[in-house]
């Protein structure tokens, strides 16, 4: 659409607006041949001064940056003389044993080490002492082989005492040459018998050459007459056409410095040539950069006038188009054209406005359209998000103006917020399978739409694949519609029963006038409805009249008997006997009227107890599940069977199987059989030995067996049998202090200490708080 309003002058100028175009044609003529010949009068006058004047800068730039390069390398070769003249480096070392003489050997390395961090380009620093045992330091001590002292002693031979030289210190590569600085030692000697060698990184001399050409193309490159020493710093063999040709020019000139233009390969380069004062012999050096790179800004400028010169150009093209505009006044048809449809008379440019016309009406009847069937989807995004909460950002009066642009007629409105959960996919009666949670959830919401929308003047259904749904009724101001509701949370329940095969837990409270409480009065539902009554299928649940009835609510039925029986059949690895003592406890939990929040902390408070066990008998409950985080995992599940289904495989079944892993059927079944004993004998005067006497082994081998199988030693699992019994009889019974300390293997004052030690408090303070409690 944008692309074919924005074509509209170049078709109107291409065949049929005939007075638009020639209109178009004299005035981008008049506005822009001015601009083209003023530009190229100063691209003439002006790029051939600046090119000239671009090469002498260059020129002067790399004589320069020689003089600095010069005085670095000669900073070098000062450094070297100076640290040559050192004592250390004296006659006595040919009589150095570098071996026995572990402290010279250390002070001669951190010398070197020293030398070597004295300058960049120094890749390293070393010392080779000839004679009948040759030693290299590097500046590690080093002893080295034939080939190795053959390259040193040539560096001894060398006529000057310091020089630079391009060597292949590696025999085994002989070809891979790099730049040294050396030096005789002892200085100044006759007869010396060792050098000091700067190593120089080629990289970085390089590069350090490579500063004479302010340019990274070209050629640069160093050498010595003598032929002793050779450098480029792009890489460039000694032999190279263009290195060769470049230095038998320079070598054909009788001037030690200078400049010159010259051609290779069809590219026109900018020679400098100078010289580089060495301690032995002077270098030449050579900067060859093409004349592109110098004439840059030329080219530069001359492409920003090219530039502006086009610029004006375009501008021109621009304002001759707005003249011819404002010129061709036949266009206000157009005007008259889109505000009313009126019409006069036609022509070709008319006609093409009126086709664009009805192009863009098309368009817009296409777009109202797609907006129309996107809205259903923007509507439920709106309310889901509403209900989550995810939009308490917003003032109240943001919220209403969106409702009442998706939602119209909801101006006044309080509101109603019904939540609706399903149960009984595992009750084997459903025709829906495990993972079939969104569809059951999507067909869940249909009904409930088609039952709300004859009953309440809005409504709107919102499901949210989790097997529960949701329904927002719009309740009129000064109107109770609360009994209105129970009814259609009956009739929608009974349809869901019939449909789905499912029940259904529904759960609403008072209306809420304001938008920003829909979040809080949604939360509330869903917490009203983990008030549900496991013994019951349907169930609607008013929250008002729940919370006047939170007072009757049924005990907590929590066996502790069971728990303890689960916990004990997990110490001695019996699976058979803890799923059933977890059947029994999850059945006992369920009975009597008990509500699913009941039942789901009596769960996780069994998890906790269950995962305490494993702990005591040597289990990490951490590795053993992977880390995962169990109760959150337990919380998700709100039906029984989910729940004893889900503790069974996901907690009981790794345990048993690390505990399969762990113990062999024979220490299982000893420890088995001594917490047995334990059992029926814990009020009398048991010892290890008294036990291991009675089952037939020793008391080595059952105190072994029993501590890899429950994960605790026989005399801690005693007291702590023990003091359970001593704390079911305090909570249970009237007994006195002392009676239960006899009933349970103790004297009396024993007991206590031993009681306070493992409980922290006294027995008679611990009867006192469970009473309480």
């Amino acid at each position: 659409m944008v692309k074919r309003i924005f074509s509209l002058p170049a078709r109107m100028a291409s065949g049929r607006g005939h007075f638009y175009r020639r209109s178009l044609i004299l005035l981008f003529v008049v506005s822009g041949v001015p601009g083209l010949i003023i530009g190229s009068l100063v691209y003439g006058l002006t790029a051939g001064r600046v090119e000239r004047e671009l090469l002498d800068n260059h020129v002067r730039q790399i004589e320069q940056r020689s003089v600095n390069l010069d005085n670095q390398l000669g900073n070098l070769e000062l450094l070297l003389s100076h640290w040559a003249f050192d004592p250390k480096f004296d006659y006595r070392l040919r009589e150095t044993d570098f071996i026995r003489e572990f402290d010279v050997t250390q002070e001669l390395t951190r010398t070197l080490v020293a030398m070597q961090g004295s300058n960049a380009i120094v890749k390293r620093a070393e010392l080779y002492v000839g004679g009948q045992s040759p030693v290299l330091l590097h500046p590690e001590y080093m002893a080295v082989d034939e080939a190795t002292a053959a390259r040193y002693e040539a560096l001894i031979r060398y006529r000057r005492f310091t020089y630079w030289t391009h060597w292949a210190f590696d025999p085994s590569r002989p070809d891979e040459r790099e730049p040294a600085l050396v030096h005789h030692i002892p200085a100044g000697s006759q007869e010396p018998f060792g050098v000091l060698v700067f190593r120089l990184d080629p990289d970085r001399f390089a590069d350090l050459l490579g500063t004479l050409a302010p340019y990274d193309e070209g050629e640069t490159f160093t050498w010595d007459p003598s032929g002793s020493f050779w450098l480029s710093a792009g890489g460039s063999a000694e032999d190279s056409p263009f290195v060769r040709a470049l230095r038998e020019r320079v070598e054909a000139s009788d001037e030690p410095s200078g400049s010159f233009l010259t051609e290779w390969e069809g590219q026109m380069y900018a020679v400098s040539y100078g010289t580089l004062s060495r301690i032995a012999n002077d270098w030449r050096y050579v900067s060859a950069s093409p004349i592109g790179n110098i004439t840059a800004p030329v080219v530069f400028i001359s492409k920003v006038i090219m530039l502006v010169s086009l610029a004006a150009l375009l501008l021109a093209a621009l304002l001759a188009w707005l003249a011819s505009l404002r010129i061709y006044s036949p266009v206000k048809r157009l005007v008259a054209l889109l505000g009313g449809g009126q019409t006069g008379h036609s022509g070709d440019e008319f006609s093409l406005f009126e086709q664009e016309w009805r192009d863009l009406n098309r368009e817009r009847l296409e777009l109202h359209n797609r907006i129309a069937e996107q809205l259903p989807f923007v509507k439920h995004g709106f309310l889901h998000q509403l209900l989550q909460g995810h939009l308490h950002a917003y003032s109240e009066a943001d919220l209403r103006r969106r409702m009442e642009r998706l939602l119209r007629g909801t101006e006044g409105c309080r509101f109603v917020v019904v939540y609706v959960r399903l149960i009984g996919m595992l009750g084997g009666e459903g025709k829906f399978r495990d993972g079939d949670e969104g569809l059951v959830s999507f067909a869940a919401a249909n009904l409930l739409e088609e039952l709300a929308a004859p009953r309440f003047p809005r409504s709107e259904t919102i499901h949210f694949h989790d097997m529960s749904a949701g329904v927002l009724v719009f309740v009129p101001p000064d109107l109770s519609c609360a009994d209105e509701i129970e009814s259609f949370c009956a009739e929608a329940a009974a349809r869901i029963n019939r449909v789905l095969h499912l029940h259904a837990v529904m759960a609403f409270g008072e209306p809420v006038p304001r938008i920003r409480d829909v979040p809080l009065a949604f939360e509330r539902a869903k917490q009203a409805a983990g008030l549900r009554l496991l013994d019951n299928a349907n169930q609607i649940i008013r929250m008002e009249r729940e919370m006047a009835d939170q007072e009757e609510a049924a005990e907590l039925r929590y066996s502790f008997t069971l728990e303890r029986e689960l916990l004990q059949a997990l110490r001695t690895g019996d699976e058979d006997g803890a799923r059933a003592h977890l059947e029994a406890f999850l059945g006992s939990l369920c009975g009597g009227g008990a509500k699913e929040i009941d039942v789901q902390q009596g769960m996780l408070q069994l998890l906790g107890q269950v995962q305490h066990a494993m702990m005591a008998s040597g289990f990490h409950p951490h590795r053993l599940y992977g880390g995962a985080n169990l109760y959150a995992e337990l919380s998700r599940l709100r039906e029984p069977k989910q729940m004893l289904r889900w503790f069974m495989n996901r907690v009981l079944a790794p345990y048993f199987r690390e505990w399969a892993s762990r113990a062999d059927a024979r220490v299982k079944r000893l420890a088995g059989q001594a917490a047995e004993y334990l059992h029926r004998n814990y009020m009398r005067d048991i010892s290890l030995e008294s036990c291991a006497d009675a089952l037939g082994t020793s008391p080595y081998a059952l105190s072994k067996a029993f501590k890899a199988a429950t994960g605790t030693n026989f005399i801690d699992y005693l007291t702590e049998l023990r003091v359970e019994k001593a704390k079911q009889l305090l909570r249970e019974s009237e007994l006195k202090i002392h009676d239960v300390a006899g009933m349970v293997g103790y004297q009396h004052s024993y007991f206590n200490r031993i009681f306070k030690k493992l409980e922290g408090i006294t027995p008679t303070l611990y009867r006192q708080r469970s009473r309480n409690a």
